[in-house]
Formats: structure tokens, C-alpha cells, sequence
């Protein structure tokens, strides 16, 4: 429950945080926006992913499988409701196994000067689903914006913005 006490508000929901990135909002937008980039740091350290599907457009599906440290698979299916480049991304993470949990995603890239402000807004169905996993989702959301943000640094001069 949040401090109201509405236990279906958003931060009842899911975690909602930011991180600044020293860098410019194109550059890092195209760490996601260009698969080539967004394999390298999607998901939770020490993860890996095989992409098969990635539609960036409202509409679009993007179907991959992220690879766990431990061997374990885990396929992922992702539906675009909204790509406002180089701003936002908004996808519903489709319930399939082994995760049987929906949640939308919502991904905000605001321009600070030369870095940028990257807005990171998980909502689960139901508190209740959030609380189930909430352990897991807040250090692997920190893991993955510290990858992210690698990701940005790493990428070469011709790849950058």
C-alpha cells in the first residue's frame, strides 16, 4: 500500500525510479532502440539474450530469451502499445512461462543538458502480484539501468549520437 493507504496505486504496483546517464537522449535511447545495443544489457547482471523478434513500432511484438548465469532460459514476449522516439517506450510484458506475471513497462529518455534522464516505471496487475516479486525486481531494475548506462559508455564514437 502506498502512504494514502490505495493499495492499487502505481507505487503499490511496481517500482518507479529514475537514473542520469551521462550522455545525450539519442544516444541513449539507441542503446534501446537498436537491438544490437539493447541484447547487450537487457536484463539483471550476468544475463544474456537471443533475440528473434524486435517490431519498435506500437503494434509490434519483441520476442526474445534472456539466458540466466545458471543456464536457465526464460522466454520473454513484449507488445509495443507506444514508441514516441526518442522519448518513451510503453510495452505490456505478455504472461508466458516461467513468469506467469503481466506488468507494463514504461521507459522515459528526458534530456538534461548533455545527459539524460532515464525514467523507469514497472506496473504489475495487482499489488499483490508486485509484492509476490518485488525482491527480485528492485536490484535486478538497479542491475539493469547499471548496464544500461555501460552500454551508453561502451558504444563506440560511430555509434553514438
Amino acid at each position: 500500500m502506498n502512504e494514502n493507504g490505495d493499495p492499487e496505486s502505481p507505487t503499490a504496483r511496481g517500482i518507479v525510479v529514475s537514473r542520469i546517464i551521462d550522455a545525450p537522449r539519442e544516444k541513449v535511447f539507441r542503446a534501446f532502440s537498436d537491438p544490437s545495443h539493447l541484447a547487450q544489457w537487457w536484463g539483471p547482471n550476468g544475463f544474456t539474450n537471443t533475440f528473434n523478434e524486435f517490431d519498435l513500432r506500437p503494434g509490434g511484438m519483441w520476442r526474445f530469451v534472456m539466458h540466466g548465469p545458471d543456464g536457465s532460459s526464460y522466454p520473454m514476449e513484449h507488445l509495443f502499445v507506444d514508441v514516441t522516439a526518442p522519448e518513451r517506450v510503453v510495452f505490456k510484458h505478455l504472461n508466458t512461462q516461467p513468469s506467469d506475471h503481466e506488468f507494463e513497462m514504461t521507459i522515459t529518455f528526458a534530456a538534461q543538458g548533455s545527459k539524460t534522464v532515464v525514467g523507469w516505471r514497472q506496473l504489475f496487475d495487482s499489488a499483490a502480484e508486485w509484492q509476490r516479486i518485488a525482491r527480485l525486481v528492485v536490484p535486478a531494475t538497479e542491475q539493469n539501468l547499471d548496464r544500461l548506462a555501460s552500454e551508453v559508455l561502451r558504444a563506440t564514437p560511430t555509434n553514438s549520437a
